[in-house]
């Protein structure tokens, strides 16, 4: 399996810049999300497929929803992944198929395990605030919690300080002698970081972590390179620390985690091993198995899109095949 050290060397697709050694820029590309948002997708990439376990990221917004009726998102299944959902601005209800229905608003988290088998959906409520701006992130689940049990939680409180002149909110993971309540099942890192001041910031860092940032308003600086919304800065791994600067106001996230060493399929909502496994997953939501009922959700479940007419083949974190 390919290691990060050796990204710089591979192939990239037009508009992906090499930025240092251990960096490299990713561009993002926008995808219609269910009736009514477009998200820009960060990841995965042809080049990158992962940060650590985190496999997938959209960031949605800042959008005008005054007018419109925001993120329609109908009941849909997922498997072998958690989905962690952040809001700047707006609101969304979450219903899914184990009874929950919990409205998340900026600053609170949502953190769904699929396990084996849940379905959700995502809605604005019909009385919205004006602006919907967040991001949405799944995690792979490793092989030994991603047969488990199907779970839901919310975090109102999460640990939130200031160092200098950057304001920190841990999402996810441990961070400067300050760890999260959400549950994870690998060594991971999920931060939004503000800064305060024109003073440059810094933030300790582990070695055996991959690293990438995302700038989610404003403008931010690493390492001299100027940064602003729509790409997602690969970091790699082998950092003790990170410095940033920018405009007061800016947010970003920082994600990380060790290396995931375990191949995954990717397609649809579903995150599996093998073809076969996807089939099944996608067999079992066409014929309402598995994956339980959304209730209250005034849509008809999403039915799955055609598999291709060729086998799906699993990818390690760098986008290499295996058989």
């Amino acid at each position: 399996m390919e290691r990060a050290e050796a990204m710089p060397a591979q192939t990239r697709p037009p508009g992906v810049a090499t930025v240092d050694p251990g960096s490299v820029l990713l561009p993002g590309h926008d995808v219609p999300l269910g009736r009514y948002t477009t998200v820009r997708r960060l990841l995965p990439q042809r080049t990158r497929r992962l940060v650590g376990a985190w496999c997938f990221v959209d960031h949605f917004g800042p959008d005008d929803v005054a007018e419109r009726p925001g993120m329609e998102v109908p009941p849909h299944p997922h498997t072998g992944l958690q989905t962690v959902t952040w809001l700047l601005d707006g609101e969304i209800l979450h219903r899914d198929s184990l009874g929950n229905q919990q409205p998340i608003r900026p600053g609170q988290l949502n953190v769904m395990t699929s396990g084996h088998g849940i379905a959700h959906s995502e809605r604005s409520p019909v009385r919205h605030p004006p602006l919907m701006h967040g991001v949405q992130l799944w995690v792979a689940l490793p092989d030994g919690a991603r047969a488990g049990a199907p779970d839901f939680a919310h975090h109102a409180e999460l640990p939130r300080w200031r160092d200098g002149d950057l304001d920190v909110t841990l999402l996810v993971g441990e961070l400067a002698g300050e760890r999260s309540p959400a549950r994870v099942h690998t060594p991971l890192l999920g931060a939004q970081l503000e800064l305060a001041g024109p003073a440059p910031a810094g933030l300790p860092l582990r070695r055996d972590f991959e690293y990438a940032l995302l700038v989610l308003d404003g403008a931010g600086e690493v390492d001299g390179l100027p940064l602003s919304p729509g790409a997602l800065l690969w970091l790699g791994s082998g950092r003790d620390s990170l410095s940033l600067r920018g405009e007061p106001g800016s947010r970003l996230m920082l994600l990380g985690g060790t290396p995931f060493e375990e191949p995954l399929v990717m397609w649809w909502n579903f995150v599996g091993r093998d073809h076969d496994e996807i089939v099944a997953a996608r067999e079992d939501w066409m014929a309402g198995r598995r994956f339980g009922v959304v209730a209250d959700d005034p849509d008809p479940p999403l039915p799955a899109p055609a598999l291709p007419t060729v086998r799906l083949k699993a990818r390690d974190r760098s986008g290499g095949f295996h058989g």
